[in-house]
C-alpha cells in the first residue's frame, strides 16, 4: 500500500466535524454540559461548545440556525439542539440532544423552584437574581459582537441589524415580523451583489 494512502488526511482548523464522526454518546454529553453549565442566555454556551471547541458546526451555520430557532416557536437552545442534531446524526440525534440540553436544567429549576417557593422574598436571593441578570446580558454583548465580526459583511448590514431592534423594542413588533420584513430587504439589497460578482467573465 502507498505511503500516502496510509495517513489520514490532514485535519483542516475550523472545519465542521464529520456527521459520521460524531456519535450519539457524544452528542448526549456536550449538550448535558451545555445544559449543566449554561446560566442566563445559552447561546453564548452553544457557540463555544458548538462552533469553538467542538467544531461540529462553523459560524456561518451557527447564525443560519440561530436565525431559524428565533424565528420559530420554542426556546432558543432547543431549536438548537434539534437542528444541530439532526445534522449530525438525524432524528436520533436531536433526540438526545434535546435530552442532553433539557435534563440538567428541569432538575436543577425542580430544586431551585423549591427554594424560591421558601425563601424568594430573601435579600440575599433577590440580590443574586440581578447579578446573574447583568451577567447575562454581558454574555449576550460578547457573543454579538463575536458573531458580528464574521456575520456581517457590508457595513449596510449595521442598518438590518439597527432596524431589527428598532421594529422589535420601539415599535413593538415580533420577532417573526421583524425578521421577515427586515430579512427580505436584506435579501434584496445583498442578492444583485453576488448575483453579480457570479456573473462577471474574466
Amino acid at each position: 500500500m502507498p505511503e500516502s494512502a496510509a495517513r489520514p488526511a490532514p485535519k483542516i482548523a475550523g472545519a465542521a466535524a464529520p456527521a459520521a464522526a460524531v456519535s450519539i454518546l457524544d452528542i448526549f454529553l456536550e449538550f448535558l454540559l451545555i445544559g449543566a453549565t449554561s446560566f442566563g442566555v445559552v447561546v453564548p454556551y452553544l457557540r463555544a461548545s458548538l462552533v469553538t471547541r467542538r467544531g461540529w458546526i462553523d459560524d456561518r451555520e451557527f447564525v443560519e440556525m440561530l436565525s431559524i430557532s428565533q424565528s420559530l416557536p420554542g426556546l432558543n437552545a432547543t431549536n438548537m439542539a434539534v437542528l444541530v442534531g439532526e445534522k449530525l446524526r438525524g432524528w436520533a440525534g436531536s433526540l438526545i440532544a434535546i435530552l442532553g440540553i433539557c435534563l440538567p436544567g428541569a432538575v436543577l429549576m425542580f430544586a431551585v423552584g423549591i427554594f424560591y417557593h421558601l425563601h424568594g422574598d430573601h435579600a440575599w436571593a433577590t440580590a443574586a437574581l440581578k447579578g446573574v441578570a447583568a451577567a447575562a446580558v454581558g454574555l449576550i454583548l460578547f457573543t454579538v459582537v463575536g458573531l458580528s465580526k464574521k456575520a456581517l459583511s457590508h457595513n449596510f448590514d449595521f442598518v438590518f441589524m439597527a432596524a431589527t431592534v428598532l421594529a422589535v423594542n420601539r415599535l413593538h413588533w415580533s420577532v417573526l415580523r421583524a425578521l421577515l420584513i427586515v430579512g427580505i430587504v436584506a435579501v434584496l439589497f445583498h442578492y444583485p451583489r453576488k448575483s453579480g460578482k457570479g456573473s462577471e467573465t474574466p
